[in-house]
């Protein structure tokens, strides 16, 4: 007998993970460069995790530090077709002991990883995390530690809401409830390489709720989802739940999609690989045993919208933070703002003066406000951007604009100033440090603000930026579909699980927002049930006795 079965168990109420500053002098500004140290000094080797067991292929691929790349982390293993089916293998064993468990005590070991990642792993994981995706600490911190911590946490409070959301009414005589399953068949989880809460989120909320998943983190990334799954197994995660599989996506995906056993796709990547994916799932939909799930966040060409009244000052740091903090590669940086004509003279001056004072280097030196990009392969497409604005006629550079990758992947943050509103830059995702500029003339506001509607086919964050209330009211109602994220008078990043839920939509994404109840949801079937406690006995009706 289990004995929670005689007591109706209420999770903690979460809150926000306290985020670290890392100032001179803090305790954990010791203790995370100690980690940085340790960390770098040593070569790793990362095997695959099916069923609970390491699996080495010998296929490998290597892991480097992007600003400095000739420093080789450690290795990894890459997942073949044998191995992928194996993984399929040891979800679809896993999920039948898995969805019976209660769910308090599923709900307890992601409590339990989340304390582990607060405490114990919390400066490696930043630590890796800077080293391997050349985040700064502070980014680190609000990524690695304090998001995924609070992914882990308010997902458990966000499962019992699910839970416990029951019928209003049940008749005397009878009683209704509602059974929230489990999807049938296993979850492909797809992570990107810019936010490792994220790559942990894909995976856990899912498993949350009963199911059994495959994780195939980015190529560049692989490191910090590899550390959060030696967490969950240290949680007391069982074998063959969350199973890890780095490989490439094409061969992956295509042996995921392919399986009858697909029960859904939990994905953050690039809008044209999700077309592909939907696609594919389409194709194949009569083979499923079962529709699945397909939730995804994708890309974004996210903006600021500035009204005369704003502050210019106010205005000035949401540029420089919106746009490139962690060098533009997030799917909410800022990547294009409309700034109208009477303040520009104002806001130029301190964003070219602001941005002089920004220093570019190794994420080991905590005064390098920006790092490097990824790796090469951004490299190449952020640089043909800035390139292509050189050479325009219809576009300048009038900050940054100047790269190097002999040692790391580094690319000034760039500032286009146009005046063609439909310039390349003001409208293709270029996920990298570069902001253009359009300025419009201000009684050209409410124009500007349809125009900033329908020039992209994104919808993920955005931002207005004005004193005027009736100013922002207008924007809230030209924009509506612009954004699943909008901020008034704040950068169109940062947001925070169970303060602003995050999705998209349009070609952003399915909108199925992470850090809220919204996102559970999508990984159950609801079984409602109806118990007659006094059942009829005779099959006519009062309506049918004679007069």
């Amino acid at each position: 007998m289990n004995l929670l079965n005689n007591a109706i168990l209420k999770v903690p109420t979460p809150v926000n993970e306290p985020i670290n500053s890392y100032a001179p002098g803090t305790a954990e500004r010791d203790l995370l460069k100690a980690a940085i140290a340790d960390i770098a000094a040593k070569k790793v080797e990362i095997p695959l995790i099916i069923g609970g067991q390491e699996v080495r292929t010998g296929n490998l691929g290597k892991m480097v530090m992007p600003h400095d790349h000739q420093h080789v982390l450690g290795e990894y293993h890459v997942a073949g077709e044998k191995e992928i089916n194996m993984a399929i293998d040891a979800a679809m064993a896993a999920k039948s002991d898995w969805a019976a468990l209660r769910w308090e005590e599923r709900a307890a070991i992601f409590l339990k990883a989340a304390e582990l990642l607060a405490g114990k792993y919390r400066y490696d994981m930043n630590a890796i995390s800077m080293l391997s995706t050349s985040k700064s600490a502070y980014q680190a911190e609000i990524d690695a530690a304090c998001e995924l911590i609070d992914f882990l946490r308010f997902n458990v409070y966000y499962a019992q809401q699910v839970y416990t959301d029951q019928p209003l009414y049940s008749p005397t005589g009878l009683w209704n409830f509602v059974q929230q399953r489990p999807l049938e068949g296993f979850i492909f989880a797809v992570a990107p390489f810019n936010f490792t809460a994220i790559a942990g989120n894909l995976a856990s909320s899912p498993a949350i709720m009963g199911n059994t998943v495959l994780l195939k983190p980015a190529s560049s990334c692989v490191y910090t989802p590899y550390l959060f799954m030696q967490i969950l197994k240290e949680a007391g995660l069982p074998d063959g739940v969350i199973n890890f599989v780095p490989g490439p996506g094409s061969m992956v995906g295509k042996l995921c999609l392919d399986h009858p056993d697909l029960g859904g796709i939990h994905f953050t990547g690039s809008t044209a690989v999700f077309h592909q994916m939907w696609e594919t799932v389409g194709r194949n939909i009569a083979r499923y045993k079962s529709y699945p799930r397909i939730v995804g966040e994708t890309g974004g060409k996210d903006f600021i919208v500035a009204h005369s009244s704003a502050d210019v000052r106010q205005l000035v740091t949401g540029i420089i933070r919106g746009a490139f903090e962690f060098q533009g590669q997030k799917c909410s940086a800022a990547s294009r703002a409309y700034i109208p004509q009477s303040i520009w003279g104002e806001v130029r001056s301190e964003l070219e003066a602001d941005l002089a004072k920004i220093k570019m280097g190794p994420t080991n030196d905590f005064t390098n406000f920006f790092n490097a990009v990824i790796d090469k392969s951004a490299y190449a497409t952020i640089t043909e951007y800035i390139d292509y604005a050189k050479a325009a006629n219809d576009a300048e550079i009038i900050a940054g604009g100047n790269y190097d990758d002999s040692k790391g992947y580094f690319i000034e943050p760039t500032v286009i100033l146009t005046d063609n509103p439909h310039f390349r830059t003001m409208e293709e995702e270029i996920f990298g440090p570069v902001m253009t500029i359009y300025v419009y003339q201000d009684e050209n506001y409410e124009e500007t603000l349809e125009l900033c509607d329908r020039t992209s086919i994104y919808a993920l964050t955005g931002a207005v930026f004005a004193t005027d209330r009736s100013a922002v009211s207008l924007a809230l109602s030209k924009l509506e579909n612009a954004a699943g994220n909008f901020y008034i008078n704040d950068k169109p990043t940062g947001a925070v699980v169970g303060q602003q839920p995050f999705g998209g939509a349009r070609a952003s994404g399915t909108n199925d927002k992470a850090g809220s109840y919204l996102n559970l949801v999508r990984w159950v079937s609801p079984r409602t049930i109806k118990e007659t406690f006094d059942p009829p006995s005779d099959f006519a009706y009062p309506f049918m006795d004679a007069e």
